[in-house]
C-alpha cells in the first residue's frame, strides 16, 4: 500500500482513528511520518494508561493523603503512577499494599501460572520425565540418599525400554 501522503513509497505506518463513530485510516511511509512527527503524537500513552491504572485512591478507597515513598529511592508512588517505572528493588516492598492490588486489577490472579498452547499434550512427553528422573538421581546421589537413587535409577531404566520399545530413540 502506497503512502496516503507522498503516494511515492510504501507505506509502514498504519494509524487508525476513531472521530465521531467514524473510522480513519492513516497509511505512512517512514520519512512523511517523521515529518508529521508531532501532528500524531499519541491521544493515550502508555504512561498516561498506567498513571489511571495505578491510582492509589482508586484502589485503596477513601483515604487520607498519605505519600508513600521508598525509602531507598525515595520515589513516591505518585511518580511511579506518572513514569510506570519503579525505582529500585526495595521499591517493590515499600508499595506492597498498591502493587499487589494493582497487579490483581491488572490481571486475574497475583500468581503467575503460565499458558499452555492448545496442541501441547497434557502430560510430559517421556523425555520431560526422563531429564526430571535424571536430575533428581543425581540429586540423590550428591545428598547419598542411595536407596531413592536406586529406585530412581529403576524408574529410568523402565522408562528407557518403553522409549526403545515406543519407537522413541534414543534419549
Amino acid at each position: 500500500m502506497l503512502c496516503n501522503v507522498c503516494g511515492k513509497n510504501e507505506s509502514t505506518i498504519h494509524l487508525t482513528e476513531i472521530v465521531n463513530s467514524q473510522m480513519v485510516e492513516l497509511h505512512l511511509c517512514e520519512a512523511c511520518a517523521q515529518e508529521k512527527g508531532s501532528e500524531l503524537k499519541p491521544q493515550l500513552s502508555l504512561n498516561d494508561l498506567l498513571s489511571d491504572i495505578s491510582d492509589v485512591s482508586g484502589i485503596l478507597g477513601p483515604q487520607k493523603k498519605e505519600v508513600m515513598e521508598c525509602p531507598s529511592c525515595h520515589l513516591t508512588y505518585e511518580e511511579f503512577g506518572k513514569s510506570g517505572r519503579l525505582g529500585c528493588p526495595n521499591c517493590y516492598e515499600a508499595f506492597i499494599k498498591p502493587l499487589y492490588l494493582l497487579i490483581k486489577r491488572i490481571q486475574k490472579d497475583t500468581q503467575h501460572i503460565g499458558k499452555r498452547p492448545a496442541k501441547a499434550p497434557k502430560e510430559p512427553g517421556p523425555r520431560v520425565n526422563m531429564r526430571d528422573l535424571r536430575d533428581r538421581l543425581r540429586k540423590s546421589i550428591q545428598m547419598e540418599a542411595f536407596e531413592e537413587a536406586a529406585q530412581l535409577r529403576d524408574q529410568i531404566t523402565q522408562l528407557e525400554k518403553k522409549m526403545k520399545k515406543g519407537g522413541e530413540g534414543n534419549v
